[in-house]
């Protein structure tokens, strides 16, 4: 058994630019960009600022390919969601530090990463 659900969109941007695209975003958005915390792993994200902890995560990040947003499902177990991702017809891309870039049947990228809402085992779908 294990739980999942939607975390958030990630708006990846090809750009050498990030902070002006989150600045971009932000604006469009009505949020307020929360600057890179130093952590070399943290680089090419921008996330915005959340009242709530538990609201839906909306950031920028640094690719190379192609500009276009892509959702994030939130687990408790990587592994498990993969699994019961590729059984409904996913494929896996890439595996990627603790999470994994997959794809769906239509083309679309999504990501399956580590839980990190306070809600989440209350508000996430129990899978058997």
């Amino acid at each position: 058994m294990h739980r999942s659900r939607l975390a958030g969109f990630i708006i990846d941007c090809r750009t050498d630019d990030l902070d002006g695209a989150a600045t971009f975003w932000g604006r469009a958005l009505g949020l307020e960009p929360n600057r890179s915390s130093g952590d070399p792993e943290d680089s090419g994200y921008i996330p915005f600022h959340r009242e709530d902890p538990n609201d839906i995560n909306i950031e920028v990040q640094r690719v190379e390919h192609d500009s276009r947003v892509h959702l994030d499902i939130e687990t408790d177990n990587v592994e498990a969601e993969v699994e019961r991702l590729l059984g409904i017809g996913a494929k896996v891309v890439k595996r990627i530090h603790t999470w994994c870039v997959m794809e769906a049947p239509t083309g679309h990228r999504f990501c399956v990463v580590r839980a990190s809402s306070s809600k989440f085992a209350q508000e996430a779908t129990v899978w058997p």
